[in-house]
């Protein structure tokens, strides 16, 4: 019982925990990538596959990368957890002597005797997803005239028809940027994966770093530097005007309270007012609009015209109590404010594809520590190039470099490996550099 009460409370206290929880975020991934679905786990969320719903409560208490089969019975729709054979397809240890081929093969819809009403009577019966599978197989006239490569795709091919399987993923920032790029990549400004983990990497966002962003991507990149600092320094969003940019998408991470502690938000006005004595927006608490959702925020393409939808689908759930937590992008405290324009933010990372890299960068690197790296991400090369030429003429930064990340994805199968053959053309440029220390900024400081 003391084990018991011991893993419950570290679900509770630890919101990156292994296993989910209920209340939390997880990214359902429907037939290996067909469809992608954001929930929030409750016991009365419900997943829709097809025409029929299915309930996420057998979901809660089960470790992230579970999967679980749609399957069909006397009381309807509902999730099993499905575990998959341990030997594989098999394919590999099969003899491919390539005497079979698929020329002769006629699709004039002939080939299958099974017809859909016989189908439907099976599934009226409580037959599983497998057995019709099976049975499909068994009716097949063409089955075992093809090649070994095209059972298997015949295989896969019923078995998202008709045994659905969701995998139960971990909401991280590579994981939500993939979704997004994947389904709705104008939500991010067309920021792939690689692209995210470089602007990370070129902006040295290390523990115990203060981070100053600007970020105009609905979040991520916040979400992904308070995750990589793991509760320790600041994420210190910063906005022109008087209303913070907002960051839906941060609450996607399901991050701790002690992480969320470390997201704040103050204006370019507060940061750069500070010498005065008082701030101008002071007292005022700013905070940044969280939506809520206790259903679905679907990420997947219409059948219709290709297009995405995220649509939250809203369930009531009178069972669950809402549970109040700390929420990310609070207003920076005074003391943290203070010790910033003491001695500068350690870094700088801007993602504002809507606003101009040169008028943007030329307000908040004076905010840096001199020596600090900087990293500005945009959709399209030249204004950065003109930000580039700029911060030369200036002398305001040195190391000055545009960078655009590639990326190939491969198909690893038995005999079958190979690039995809399809791949994006690009996830945007990066201008990086460091601040250096000129005589302007001397005189201007002493």
């Amino acid at each position: 019982m003391s084990i018991e009460k011991a893993i419950d409370d570290d679900l509770k206290q630890n919101h990156n925990s292994r296993l989910t929880y209920e209340g939390c975020n997880v990214l359902l991934d429907i037939n290996d990538g067909d469809r992608l679905v954001f929930s929030r786990l409750t016991a009365a969320s419900t997943l829709k596959i097809g025409n029929k719903k299915c309930s996420l409560q057998p979901l809660i208490g089960c470790a992230f990368g579970s999967l679980f089969q749609v399957e069909s019975g006397k009381e309807g729709t509902f999730l099993t957890r499905f575990v998959e054979n341990a030997e594989g397809n098999g394919l590999e240890e099969k003899d491919v002597d390539g005497s079979k081929d698929n020329r002769a093969l006629v699709d004039n819809n002939t080939a299958q005797s099974l017809t859909s009403e016989d189908i439907d009577e099976m599934q009226k019966q409580g037959a599983k997803g497998d057995e019709i599978i099976e049975a499909l197989i068994a009716n097949s006239a063409t089955f075992e005239k093809k090649t070994l490569f095209s059972q298997e795709k015949y295989r896969v091919k019923k078995q998202k028809k008709y045994a659905p399987r969701v995998l139960l993923r971990r909401p991280f920032a590579r994981s939500i940027c993939e979704a997004y790029f994947k389904k709705h990549p104008e939500k991010i400004r067309f920021m792939r994966v690689d692209a995210l983990s470089l602007l990370l990497c070129l902006g040295n966002v290390t523990a115990n770093a203060d981070v100053l962003v600007v970020d105009m991507l609905g979040g991520i990149l916040t979400g992904a530097i308070a995750e990589r600092l793991g509760g320790t320094g600041y994420v210190c969003n910063t906005y022109r005007g008087s209303s913070p940019y907002p960051v839906d998408i941060t609450r996607m991470f399901n991050l701790s309270d002690e992480i969320c502690k470390r997201i704040v938000h103050a204006s370019l006005t507060d940061l750069n007012s500070f010498q005065t004595g008082a701030l101008v927006s002071d007292g005022q608490e700013e905070t940044l609009p969280v939506t809520h959702s206790s259903g679905l925020e679907e990420v997947g393409m219409s059948a219709e015209d290709g297009g995405m939808d995220i649509t939250p689908e809203r369930v009531p759930s009178p069972i669950i109590k809402p549970v109040k937590s700390i929420k990310p992008g609070q207003k920076a405290p005074l003391e943290a404010i203070k010790l910033w324009k003491e001695n500068g933010f350690s870094s700088l990372i801007i993602a504002a594809p809507e606003l101009d890299p040169w008028g943007i960068i030329k307000e908040v690197l004076p905010l840096l520590s001199f020596s600090a790296p900087f990293a500005v991400y945009h959709q399209y090369a030249q204004p950065l190039a003109t930000c580039m030429h700029n911060l030369q003429i200036e002398k305001m930064a040195i190391g000055l470099q545009i960078s655009e990340p590639w990326l190939r994805e491969y198909q690893v199968l038995p005999s079958r490996t190979h690039p995809h053959m399809q791949m994006s053309a690009f996830g945007g440029y990066i201008l990086s550099g460091t601040k250096i220390s000129s005589s302007d900024s001397l005189t201007s400081s002493n």
